[in-house]
């Protein structure tokens, strides 16, 4: 009986020694001998020296929205007649018939187009830099002393239409008839309506406009004493 229990007393630490320093040994190498199925499938695991490193981010970070736009804009298909206008801004091509009487025909979007005899007196758009859409003003004057105000938007892709915009103006009437046909806003102003205000009306003030203004002289500029 005593002999028994001595040897089971013998026996046990020398188990519990090697178990132990196993697991020492486990721990000062890093090993993991049962990984977790649900840990392997959900993360990747990197030993360094002992040290379990987690990739915290293992799909790579979503495009930013500016970068996924300029890609869409590259994979659009390029017009080639605008990618020449545009290659050519601040130049157009009609810039050699200002100043010169002959017919015009001036398009205007869900309206009937304008075809008149006269001459265009001024015209301005943008420089090419970086243009992908950009806009050209126009003023016209008829043989019969209208004015005619042409706004047209161009773009290099091929699937968006020119857009075009244009209205006339029409000298003061001086008969007692017509006048009573102009409103009351138009009656009441010290002054009658003159066509450099129609066009500062279509066109505003914005950078593009004051280039078409310049053009035709210093009658747009506010002159103060």
């Amino acid at each position: 009986m005593t002999s028994e229990r001595a040897n089971e007393s013998s026996e046990f630490p020398v188990d519990r020694v090697r178990q132990t320093f196993d697991d020492e040994q486990d721990d000062k190498t890093g090993v993991n001998h049962e990984p977790s199925e649900d840990a392997a499938s959900h993360q990747a695991t990197v030993i360094v020296r002992g040290e379990t490193v987690r990739d915290q981010n293992p799909n790579p970070p979503a495009k930013d929205s500016s970068a996924k736009d300029k890609e869409e804009s590259r994979s659009k298909e390029v017009s080639e007649a605008n990618f020449k206008m545009q290659s050519r801004l601040p130049a157009l091509d009609d810039d050699g018939d200002v100043g010169v009487q002959k017919e015009q025909l001036v398009i205007r979007d869900g309206k009937a187009d304008l075809a008149f005899t006269g001459t265009l007196l001024a015209s301005a758009a943008p420089p090419s830099t970086g243009q992908e859409r950009w806009e050209e003003y126009r003023i016209y004057e008829t043989n019969g002393g209208k004015h005619v105000f042409s706004n047209v938007t161009r773009s290099v892709f091929a699937e968006e239409q020119d857009h075009h915009k244009a209205e006339v103006f029409e000298p003061a009437p001086s008969s007692v008839p017509s006048q009573l046909l102009r409103s009351a806003r138009d009656l009441t102003r010290s002054r009658p309506l003159a066509w450099t205000d129609a066009a500062v009306t279509f066109f505003g003030y914005g950078p593009l406009a004051k280039a078409l203004y310049r053009e035709l002289g210093d009658q747009f500029e506010e002159h103060i004493s």
